[in-house]
């Protein structure tokens, strides 16, 4: 199989939060390789990045590429600094590709004129917050147990206003202890342009709240049904939204179950057996994969390559981006028997994790990624009968 180049490169040019949210997967899990970090990422490992990027857009002639400035929180390392880093890319890659930046934040340090520099180099900005109202983000707090939502909020309804055009939208994970036309509606009235509607980072040693870990004997999910809380809450937010009569947000997770329904091509790390190809520089200039794999165990994002030394497609060599683009030869037997598979793709690479046994497991979302799938099916199937839910 011919590796798919890299088309998102995700900086950490800040590998330290402002906030210390009591869920995280990346400060809170069982990773701990960011404490051996720099807090910030040095200008040297900012140059050799932006030259590496452009190296790869040059070989695979690629015609676009996405930029995302992460972190941590990557506005502590100052919007002048995003932005130079931002405009480097831009001036070193070839001519024909264009550079897409996003940037994607708490919200909390958002002012006007961060906002306004931001939006005058051409960057996104998409924000994290659990919903649209202070209760939902009683979690999201700073290091002094002080509620971060004050801020937050200060700063998505700032950007709505004043800056419309840089406003990218709201990730919010997903917790189905809450009330999801509540969450879905409080959202929509901070006026983000989309939605991401996220699964927790758990996995079958360490299940997200309120699904079983996996059994002892035999594979994830063999042992009889599994409850769905989480594919129960998705299906109630998606009519709500469906039966808006207009589209209120654009929500990635919906409307890319649409289009995989319909036999189009969709990109999503949720959904699909699109090939991964996304890749990670750290503060320290370590090549790594996705943050979300650092929910498995420590170390679980490593490659051992750096972009002082490594270029980015010996990063497509890894076994590890390998096995993530590999489709559905990757996937357990169960999945690839399945139904479903063109559409749900074995779920999340980093849900199939059990220890001891890999990443070769059904999601531990299964349930409820069929629950949703098969409903959004059923409410497409009635749009085109005519048949009312």
């Amino acid at each position: 199989m011919t590796p798919v180049p890299f088309g998102q490169f995700i900086i950490k040019v800040h590998g330290r939060c402002n906030l210390a949210c009591r869920y995280c997967y990346l400060y809170e899990g069982p990773d701990s390789t960011w404490r051996d970090r720099p807090g910030a990422a040095s200008d040297a490992v900012l140059d050799r990045s932006a030259a590496r990027i452009a190296e790869h857009a040059a070989t695979h002639r690629l015609k676009e590429i996405s930029l995302v400035l992460h972190g941590g929180e990557p506005l502590l390392a100052g919007a002048d600094r995003l932005a130079a880093l931002a405009g480097l890319v831009r001036a070193r890659v070839p001519g024909r590709c264009t550079v897409r930046t996003t940037l994607q934040t708490n919200a909390t340090l958002l002012t006007d004129a961060r906002a306004a520099t931001l939006a005058g180099h051409g960057i996104r900005i998409g924000i994290s917050l659990d919903g649209g109202l202070p209760a939902h983000n009683t979690r999201r707090t700073d290091h002094a147990g002080r509620p971060s939502w004050p801020a937050a909020s200060r700063g998505a309804r700032l950007l709505a206003a004043r800056h419309p055009g840089a406003y990218a939208g709201i990730l919010t994970v997903v917790d189905p202890r809450t009330d999801p036309v509540e969450v879905y509606e409080s959202l929509l009235a901070l006026r983000p342009p989309a939605l991401d509607l996220l699964l927790p980072h758990g996995n079958w040693t360490t299940p997200p709240p309120g699904l079983p870990a996996a059994p002892a004997e035999g594979g994830p999910g063999t042992r009889g049904p599994r409850p769905a809380p989480y594919g129960d809450w998705l299906c109630t937010v998606f009519d709500r939204w469906w039966q808006a009569g207009r589209r209120e947000t654009r929500i990635r997770l919906f409307e890319e179950c649409l289009a995989l329904l319909l036999g189009l091509p969709a990109a999503t790390e949720s959904l699909g057996l699109a090939p991964v190809n996304a890749i990670v520089v750290e503060t320290d200039g370590s090549i790594e994969q996705v943050d979300s794999l650092k929910s498995a165990y420590d170390t679980a994002a490593a490659t051992g390559l750096d972009v002082f030394r490594h270029g980015f497609d010996e990063a497509l060599r890894h076994p590890g981006v390998a096995a993530r683009q590999a489709g559905a030869g990757a996937l357990a037997p169960a999945c690839r028997a399945c139904p479903l598979l063109t559409v749900c793709g074995g779920g999340h690479y980093a849900h199939r994790y059990r220890a001891g046994h890999g990443f070769v497991n059904p999601s531990v979302y299964c349930a409820d990624l069929e629950r949703l799938i098969r409903h959004i099916a059923a409410r497409l199937a009635g749009a085109v009968t005519g048949d009312r839910p």
